[in-house]
């Protein structure tokens, strides 16, 4: 009976170890703590995160352009001891992304402490509803902020009519 609970234990540790995501943000670094000395270090796709050791019971993971991909790390006999789908993306948890939208245009900023422009101008056709904005916080930003000038138009015609009698 002792075997056998210990069998089911040990067959359901890699479960236990690749439970949940680990979330990296764009361009920001995250620190792993290893249960043991790690031997091996195994990255899925390095062209989404990058791995550094900086020593044998800590990795240090950089997100380098949004996706998913895997990290395994196994100790000197060859044991798992770290393994997680790695998720990059671009963080909102600090409040560090503005959009301003003028008119169809919708411009997107990183703000960290300076804002700068992430992407191109966004924009739909005169007349078009604008894109709805995106989720996450709302923020509200003081200081400067590179604005384009809104893209020219034709200035409306307006006409109007009155007959008599219709007052």
């Amino acid at each position: 009976m002792r075997k056998l609970a210990l069998a089911s234990i040990l067959a359901l540790a890699p479960a236990a170890v690749m439970a949940a995501s680990l979330g990296v943000p764009l361009n920001q670094s995250v620190m792993v703590n290893l249960p043991a000395p790690a031997h091996n270090v195994f990255l899925g796709n390095p062209s989404v995160a990058d791995v550094t050791m900086s020593d044998q019971r800590h990795v240090v993971l950089t997100g380098k352009a949004g996706g998913v991909t895997n990290l395994i790390v196994t100790d000197l006999r060859g044991r798992t001891i770290f393994s997680r789908e790695i998720v990059v993306s671009v963080s909102t948890a600090g409040g560090n992304r503005v959009s301003l939208i003028n008119g169809g245009n919708v411009i997107s900023y990183a703000c960290a402490p300076d804002c700068e422009q992430m992407g191109a101008v966004q924009g739909t056709p005169t007349g078009s509803a604008p894109p709805p904005a995106p989720a996450g916080q709302t923020i509200t930003f003081s200081g400067t902020m590179p604005v384009p000038a809104p893209a020219p138009t034709a200035a409306p015609t307006i006409s109007s009519s009155i007959t008599p009698g219709s007052m």
